[in-house]
């Protein structure tokens, strides 16, 4: 996600670790820079101004022009201002219970899927939940949050033959009252465009259904279009909050803080794949810390044990001890870091981690592996060492892969056992790096 701005940021910070000192000369330099990468990734350009006048005032302190490490000293800066313009609002939803949720945006920005996402959120935190269909607007919206609501197992209230959005407000505020719902998600109807017909109608479902919290869907990879159709939704319903949809596909990353700065609303909730359960709590320290290359381990880590159950861990750690691990393992593993997400997603956030280059497509990668291996008996994963020459060829035609691909993998699981051996037997993780890096 965000990988433009974040890779033109890393590369001007790369620079000014290289200096000695900071100069107003060489900080002017870098605020050029860091504003060039803020307009690349579309941040409205008032907002870019500003932040980087806020950046190069702080820069010219005496502090940092005579710091030791004045380049670490410029990232910080950074660090703090991202930091203070994401957390000038409260990011968290009202507590109070029950809770009524309205949702609002334009077809297409990823409301009514948003709304299943939000569903499963509070389902998983053990809340009783329901949808009600309210876009009547389009045909298929009831159909398809009715699947939404049967995938993650909660009621959706559907009113067929009423043609009122206010009506439907009415008879399902009395029907939450009866199922005493904790939290009810209205889906609202959307447009092509903003139009007054749709802000009239939004009014007056609002003040039928009395929301807590309005939530706006807006799509992150629109830049500042989104921005627009933020402000032309406050101006007439009071909006709570922000939901960027569909941020992993913004490779520029600008709609989250020219969101923030424009509307002075707070994000709620970040869309961040196509399952049902790819809806982030916005955290902003976690936002920035990817900006900057520095990743997200907490973020990663609560992924992981949302999708990694101990017993497995415990049964791998266990084989990689007894040097049994085999290529149905390996298999097994690719399938449990895929749960975590596209790829790209995943090495973003470890810190460090370098960028996978746009020419390197991950997904498709993995998906080849797993075609060698799904083409091998179960007797060809356990004892990979019987595979001759006739086998080989016979795995690769029914992956549609190449011999070479194929003995470059097992070539790879080979290094990667004897890695997992060494690791086991208390080698230290920071030499096997090193070695594995020096071999590149």
């Amino acid at each position: 996600m965000t990988n433009l701005l974040a890779e033109k940021l890393q590369g001007v910070f790369k620079t000014l670790r290289g200096y000695g000192k900071l100069t107003e000369s060489n900080v002017a330099d870098a605020v050029r820079e860091v504003r060039l990468a803020l307009l690349a990734a579309d941040v409205n350009y008032q907002v870019a101004k500003d932040f980087c006048e806020e950046v190069k005032t702080k820069c010219l302190g005496q502090e940092v022009l005579r710091s030791i490490r004045p380049g670490e000293q410029f990232v910080k800066i950074i660090h703090d201002e991202l930091l203070a313009c994401f957390s000038s609002t409260e990011t968290e939803l009202t507590p109070n219970r029950p809770l009524r949720i309205l949702l609002c945006g334009l077809n297409g920005a990823g409301k009514t899927t948003t709304a299943g996402k939000l569903a499963e959120w509070f389902r998983n935190r053990k809340q009783h939940v329901v949808l009600v269909a309210g876009d009547l607007a389009r045909p298929a919206a009831i159909e398809q949050l009715q699947i939404l609501g049967k995938q993650v197992g909660i009621t959706v209230l559907t009113y067929p033959g009423e043609k009122s959005p206010e009506n439907v407000a009415r008879l399902a505020r009395e029907e939450v009252t009866r199922l005493r719902a904790e939290v009810a998600i209205f889906d609202a109807a959307g447009r092509l465009d903003v139009d007054d017909s749709l802000l009239a109608e939004l009014e007056m479902v609002g003040k039928t259904w009395e929301p807590q919290e309005t939530l706006l869907v807006a799509d992150a990879a629109t830049g500042q279009t989104a921005v627009k159709v933020a402000q032309a939704f406050q101006s007439r319903v009071p909006l709570t909050g922000l939901v960027l949809s569909k941020f992993d596909a913004d490779t520029r990353g600008g709609a989250a803080l020219s969101f923030q700065r424009i509307t002075k609303m707070p994000i709620r909730f970040l869309g961040t794949g196509e399952g049902i359960d790819a809806l982030e709590l916005f955290q902003p320290e976690r936002l920035v810390g990817r900006l900057l290359g520095m990743g997200d381990v907490v973020g990663l880590v609560e992924k992981a044990q949302t999708e990694f159950d101990a017993a497995s861990v415990e049964k791998l750690s266990e084989k990689m001890a007894k040097n049994s691990f085999d290529l149905q393992d390996f298999l097994d593993q690719i399938k449990m870091v895929r749960k975590l997400g596209p790829l790209q997603n995943v090495l973003g956030m470890i810190p460090g981690m370098p960028k996978m280059p746009d020419s390197v497509d991950g997904e498709k990668s993995l998906r080849r592996v797993e075609a060698m291996v799904r083409s091998m008996t179960l007797e060809e994963r356990s004892r990979p060492g019987i595979l001759n020459a006739r086998r080989r060829q016979r795995i690769a035609r029914g992956s549609g892969t190449s011999v070479t691909e194929l003995n470059e993998l097992l070539h790879r699981f080979e290094e990667m056992k004897k890695m997992m051996q060494r690791l086991t037997r208390g080698g230290s993780p920071d030499k096997m790096l090193r070695n594995l890096m020096s071999k590149r």
